[in-house]
């Protein structure tokens, strides 16, 4: 099995490893790559594309269980808003739910989207969804009970 993915993002290429897959290629990366990749997967080898190639071999230095886990950078206060922006929650809902002002909330959107390097709101919600910081369960007993 080869993907042929959108995501550049070393995680994903660890995981497809983990299920099975013998290649990883970058869908805008040229034909003649995928070609290589699926002549390497029926050889047996395993094919990674360049431009992570480096970058995951060093994950596996480190070891993929050692990564550090960026939730657990996240204050409860940041994880709140994240969690209300993910399931659609408006700016100035989400300072009437926790009461605090919209300005808080902006200021705490701004620094999760700084310490999370992340340059949009659809990227930090991607990130919530990614990470499963949504109402799922658990998550929902850690919002403060301010929100109930």
């Amino acid at each position: 099995m080869v993907f042929l993915t959108m995501h550049p993002d070393v995680t994903y290429a660890i995981r497809a490893f983990e299920v099975g897959a013998s290649g990883y290629v970058l869908k805008h990366s040229a034909s003649s790559e995928l070609l290589t990749a699926i002549h390497e997967a029926i050889k047996g080898r395993t094919y990674v594309t360049p431009m992570i190639a480096g970058e995951l071999v060093q994950s596996y230095k480190k070891g993929v269980n050692h990564q550090p886990d960026e939730n657990q950078q996240l204050t409860q206060r940041q994880r709140e808003i994240l969690q209300l922006l993910a399931e659609g929650t408006s700016v100035k809902e989400i300072s009437e739910i926790l009461k605090i002002s919209s300005r808080t909330v902006e200021f705490h959107k701004y620094n999760l989207m700084s310490k999370l390097k992340l340059k949009t709101t659809a990227a930090l919600i991607q990130y919530a969804i990614k990470h499963r910081i949504t109402a799922v369960e658990g998550l929902k007993d850690g919002i403060s009970s301010e929100i109930k």
